[in-house]
């Protein structure tokens, strides 16, 4: 009796993992990998976290080259992060999940200290987070992805 409730223990726990690697994977909460446009090249890592149903992200890591400044302040800024560290600066806040999307929120280009309206959905089963940002309609700005960090 006692091998059955083990096997039986063992056997729910095998399932309960995938389970709770979807449940991850089905939210952007986490560690993403930002890639430049131009180059292709990894730019940041951003934490993306849930604080009350609202996402917001931060930036913890840039790659930068090791001939530039490795912690810039945003000189571009023009709100109460002008020349601020960019490394731990809110740049992702106020998405809000709708349907299968997160929709609502504001992203800011550190490099030129715009803040655009932002939207953005999971894709490849949660490694890729699908970032744009849009000045009015969505259909006016681009599209960035972001690979989900392991």
């Amino acid at each position: 009796m006692r091998h059955l409730i083990t096997t039986s223990l063992i056997a729910a726990a095998m399932f309960a993992l995938p389970a709770a690697a979807f449940a991850q994977a089905a939210s952007p909460v986490g560690t993403w990998k930002t890639i430049d446009d131009e180059t292709g090249k990894p730019k940041a890592l951003v934490r993306i976290t849930d604080e009350g149903g609202v996402l917001t992200g931060k930036i913890e890591k840039l790659f930068r080259p090791a001939d530039q400044d490795q912690n810039p302040k945003c000189v571009k800024c023009s709100d109460a992060r002008k020349d601020q560290p960019i490394i731990g600066m809110t740049i992702l806040s106020g998405l809000k999940k709708e349907g299968n999307d997160y929709t609502g929120g504001q992203i800011l280009d550190p490099s030129n200290g715009k803040t655009y309206k932002s939207k953005a959905s999971l894709a490849d089963n949660g490694s890729k987070l699908e970032v744009r940002g849009y000045v009015g309609a969505p259909m006016f700005g681009r599209t960035q992805t972001w690979q989900r960090e392991q």
